[in-house]
């Protein structure tokens, strides 16, 4: 089979799985969790393949595969992957299985909550390797529709509240991207969506027209990011979704917006990039600091995962911002490495819920000594998060900030500053959940199930071996990261 071929059914293959599942009848709903596992698992296989495959010495674009579509608007069904995409792609289906493997306790609308997680799969994996504009727009807005059902329908008492606040906020975003897309069409005169055939045509255009469009496009991304301040629709969106989804949505639907900024600026639009990277490079720091500070004072669990992952995030907006080989390999390292770590971080806060059927920092304390695997694994994910040298953290987060150091060398030192104020929030939270006297209430707590094994402790795994080993993950991004920073002329 060619690797462009297996490349699409990375699409293809949780679409007709959706669809399989909700054809089962009521009946058979109890088969729903098993398709799912079986595509999730096969999707997984097909990435990891096409990683293995993976020429990792070439800059360009691999395995693409173009198919006629809509001729008439200039568009077709052209896919590829890059050292940029390709990881997306590899942590979209791995979570994704985890994902499914954390959903055993869905109990109501089964055969409909894995139709959903199974197009949610095929929107996310579509947007990190569609290579036509009109086709990344049709897979971004995919992507709203099950995210807002799931949070609906299966989130908590305000879920309602939140999913529409998610909808509002990405369908502002997504008519703003659709603007610039149509203004990028018709400015460059091309007759095609094609993002490699129209990135010539658009980089000659003025840099006022470069940076109108850009400006257009770049609000949709800042909001997916989400970049303070258009990041309010995060924390309700993820203290209302269940456990599984807020895995997704921290681990890959942010990294839509910082993939986009990477596909848009510099390889689309690098004047019009250029222009703006003062107000990225802005953002990016206050994000990192009001995220950690916001954090600092949650009483909610999954409320202060939710503020560090808007810290996490502007970091990497901050790598981006610097453009040097150094800053986007370390935004691009940190992106896949906060998939994992919040990931980890959102499955072990959906574990202590279900034991305590509350998200309350204050209701736990001493919980290492009736759960101590659980409690552990708390532990190394917030050592994880905190950047301790040998795990993912500390790759990406020490390349951002040595990255940005010539280009915003204030920045820069705000940045590494910042950790402080990460370590204070995750070391607060450990000493009233973890240690300290026990709380009665929590005496018979259980301990980490299979299940929840099964989940979890693959992302502990993940996040040693690049933290040990980063090479099998840098190796792959660096052509491509090179050719990104030639193009900023870092």
């Amino acid at each position: 089979m060619a690797m462009g071929t297996v490349l699409a059914w990375t699409i293809l293959l949780p679409l007709v799985g959706g669809v399989a599942i909700a054809l089962i009848p009521q009946s058979g709903s109890k088969f729903a969790r098993p398709v799912a596992l079986l595509v999730t698992g096969v999707v997984l296989a097909m990435a990891t393949w096409l990683w293995i495959s993976f020429n990792p010495a070439d800059p360009g674009m691999q395995f693409e595969i173009v198919r006629d579509w809509v001729p008439g608007l200039g568009t077709a069904f052209h896919l590829g992957v890059d050292g940029l995409s390709l990881p997306m792609l590899f942590l979209t289906a791995f979570l994704s299985l985890l994902a499914v493997i954390a959903s055993a306790r869905i109990s109501e609308f089964t055969r409909e909550y894995f139709t959903l997680i199974l197009l949610l799969e095929a929107g996310l994996i579509g947007v990190f390797i569609a290579l036509d504009l009109i086709l990344f727009y049709v897979f971004w807005e995919v992507v709203l529709i099950p995210m807002f059902f799931l949070i609906n329908i299966w989130g908590g008492p305000r879920r309602r509240y939140a999913a529409i606040k998610f909808f509002l906020y990405t369908l502002a975003g997504s008519l703003a991207m659709l603007g610039g897309i149509i203004s990028l069409f018709l400015a460059t005169g091309a007759q095609t969506f094609d993002m490699i055939a129209l990135a010539p045509q658009a980089a000659r255009l003025s840099l006022a027209a470069q940076t109108a469009i850009f400006t257009a496009i770049a609000f949709a991304l800042a909001i997916k990011v989400p970049m303070v301040p258009l990041h309010t629709w995060l924390p309700d969106a993820h203290v209302e979704a269940p456990t599984a989804v807020s895995v997704l949505l921290a681990g890959v639907l942010l990294k839509m917006g910082s993939y986009g900024f990477l596909r848009f600026g510099p390889q689309l639009l690098p004047d019009g990039f250029e222009r703006l990277v003062p107000l990225i490079a802005l953002l990016g720091v206050v994000s990192i600091v009001y995220g950690a500070a916001c954090a600092l004072v949650q009483t909610d669990l999954k409320k202060l995962i939710a503020y560090s992952s808007v810290s996490h995030m502007g970091y990497v907006m901050l790598g981006i911002a610097a453009g040097t080989a150094a800053g986007v390999l370390g935004a691009s390292v940190q992106m896949f490495s906060h998939g994992l770590i919040a990931g980890m971080a959102f499955l072990l806060v959906g574990a202590y819920y279900e034991r305590a059927h509350t998200r309350e920092i204050s209701a736990f304390g001493g919980t290492a000594r009736v759960a101590p695997i659980l409690a552990g694994t708390l532990v190394f994910m917030s050592f994880a998060s905190l950047g301790l040298p040998g795990m993912s953290g500390f790759i990406g987060e020490f390349m951002v900030v040595t990255g940005s150091f010539g280009p915003f060398t204030t920045y820069s030192a705000i940045a590494a500053f910042a950790v402080v104020l990460t370590a204070g929030y995750l070391l607060w939270m450990l000493r009233r959940v973890v240690f300290g006297q026990l709380n009665e209430a929590r005496a018979d707590m259980p301990d980490m199930t299979r299940t929840e094994a099964a989940a979890i402790f693959p992302l502990c795994i993940a996040t040693l071996c690049i933290g040990v080993f980063p090479q099998v993950l840098v190796g792959v991004m660096e052509a491509s990261v090179e050719s990104v920073a030639k193009i900023l002329g870092a």
